[in-house]
């Protein structure tokens, strides 16, 4: 799995979330958007998620779902902070398979993510996470 973030706090709270999975996540972090097209052109790296941030540093989450070329194969979340429905279009025209905003709560933040690392990986947390 492939977490694309800048907010070290965010990253770390989905490293919480994740790490409460039943069966190992592998996870890696970029965090701009020049390391994560450099971490995704790396022939042997096949992320089974992508976690992406829009407003990341250097390239932004709209310039790497538009440079990543396998992104039908890998499903892409957007995890974002923006309420903007023009966003929320823009990520979806550029292949993101689901649109996330990320909830201020912290409990409701660590639900989501273990909802979508569920969804999208089958990795199944619900009955050990803690909330």
């Amino acid at each position: 799995m492939l977490l694309i973030e800048d907010n070290a706090g965010d990253a770390l709270l989905v490293g919480q979330a994740i790490g409460e999975c039943p069966e190992p996540v592998n996870l890696h972090i970029a965090r701009d958007g020049e390391q994560a097209l450099q971490i995704l052109g790396e022939p042997d790296y096949k992320p089974d998620l992508i976690i992406l941030d829009l407003n990341i540093p250097k390239l932004s989450g709209y310039a790497v779902l538009a440079s990543y070329p396998a992104r039908k194969s890998t499903p892409v979340v957007v995890f974002s902070a923006s309420q903007n429905e023009s966003d929320v279009d823009r990520a979806y025209s550029l292949g993101a398979r689901e649109f996330i905003h990320k909830p201020m709560d912290l409990d409701d933040y660590k639900t989501v993510v273990a909802g979508m690392v569920q969804k999208w990986t089958g990795h199944n947390n619900t009955e050990t996470l803690p909330w």
